[in-house]
């Protein structure tokens, strides 16, 4: 049977219809605000820019993010309340911060002397994508801090530096006599327990209070960072062997129901931008902390040292004593706590021993020159 000029003419303007409206609704924008726990000058800032724009050319313009600075909305310590009740699509900064809230968060972000088992940051991101510590990380947000929260540990930093002071130590009695800027939380609680007194605040905060001589030595991020706020121009000692995070990591965090209504691609989007970007940040980390390091040694004159080797034992017991402590009263950091300890004894052995081998090379060329 013949079909009319009109009905052929009718189905392929259907058809065009269709076709329109489903390239509309693929080009539909999701737009999200993303507040951070650094400031604009920061490297990390540079790289939660560089994850945006990734995730914007990844969805072919359709998924969009704003990332803003500290204090744009909301202060630092702010950040999951506003992400959990939608003040904000997604924030970025350490789980540590919200220990207060549950004090298991302080074993992903920021273990204390890899959480007194040996882990350094690269073995801590195989417990967290291979251990059992991704699983671990969600069951804290639903179970432990229950917020209404989608997590992606997203930004290995670390080791952080020990830190900045006026003036050089040489004992864990030297630094008993200072007040020394801290990162909240159970990290604050081992240094006390050595005896050293432990001030909590936001990274922009510390410059000004040294400045002020409300502390005496502070530890940030890295070289790179700590330049960039202005460290060297209060502080000249600096001492790069930081127990207190060997591991140091940065998460993003997404209002859970903002993803959930995210499409599945834009989902597997956003889940390979963070992979990407955890690649990019060891990149920055190496490139940006070693060029800074020289700079502020040629330039700033400023004196690298050491830490003492006292610290290394008496830190490493105060953790274990501070996180056993700890386990005893709570569930959750129990489990974690044993998950990453089981974990370290598998992977420890191996990876120290070819860290000795990096050691060693790096001796070796810098002692032949």
């Amino acid at each position: 049977m013949a079909i009319s000029i009109r009905k052929l003419l009718g189905v392929a303007a259907a058809a065009v219809l269709v076709t329109a409206g489903g390239l509309a609704q693929a080009q539909q924008v999701t737009r999200m605000k993303i507040q951070t726990a650094v400031p604009t000058a920061s490297i990390y800032y540079d790289l939660m820019k560089r994850f945006g724009d990734r995730v914007d050319k990844m969805s072919n313009g359709r998924l969009k993010m704003e990332i803003l600075p500290d204090g744009a909305v909301v202060n630092a310590f702010e950040i999951l309340d506003a992400v959990d009740k939608g003040v904000v699509d997604g924030g970025f900064a350490w789980t540590h911060y919200w220990s207060g809230k549950n004090s298991a968060a302080a074993l992903f972000s920021n273990p204390a002397a890899g959480a007194g088992t040996g882990m350094d940051q690269l073995s801590h991101m195989a417990w967290l994508s291979q251990g059992g510590g991704n699983a671990l990380y969600e069951k804290l947000y639903e179970q432990g801090l229950k917020m209404n929260i989608k997590p992606f540990m997203m930004q290995p930093m670390g080791p952080d530096p020990f830190g900045w002071f006026k003036v050089p130590i040489n004992s864990i009695a030297d630094m008993k006599k200072m007040k020394y800027r801290s990162p909240p939380g159970l990290t604050g609680e081992i240094f006390k327990e050595m005896g050293i007194t432990a001030v909590a605040m936001p990274g922009g905060e510390i410059v000004p209070a040294a400045q002020r001589g409300v502390i005496d030595a502070a530890e940030w991020i890295g070289p790179a960072d700590d330049m960039i706020l202005g460290f060297h121009n209060v502080f000249k000692h600096y001492y790069l062997q930081g127990l207190h995070q060997s591991s140091d990591v940065g998460e993003v965090l997404f209002n859970k129901t903002v993803w959930n209504k995210l499409p599945a691609d834009l989902k597997a989007v956003i889940e390979g931008a963070v992979m990407a970007t955890i690649t990019e940040t060891y990149a920055f980390n190496v490139d940006r902390n070693a060029k800074a390091l020289e700079k502020l040694q040629k330039e700033h004159k400023v004196i690298v040292h050491d830490t003492p080797k006292e610290f290394f034992a008496a830190f490493h017991k105060a953790t274990n004593l501070v996180y056993d402590r700890e386990a005893a009263r709570n569930p959750l950091f129990k489990e974690v706590l044993e998950s990453q300890r089981a974990y370290a004894k598998v992977v420890v052995p191996y990876w120290t021993k070819i860290n000795g081998l990096y050691y060693g090379i790096g001796a070796e060329a810098v002692g032949a020159k």
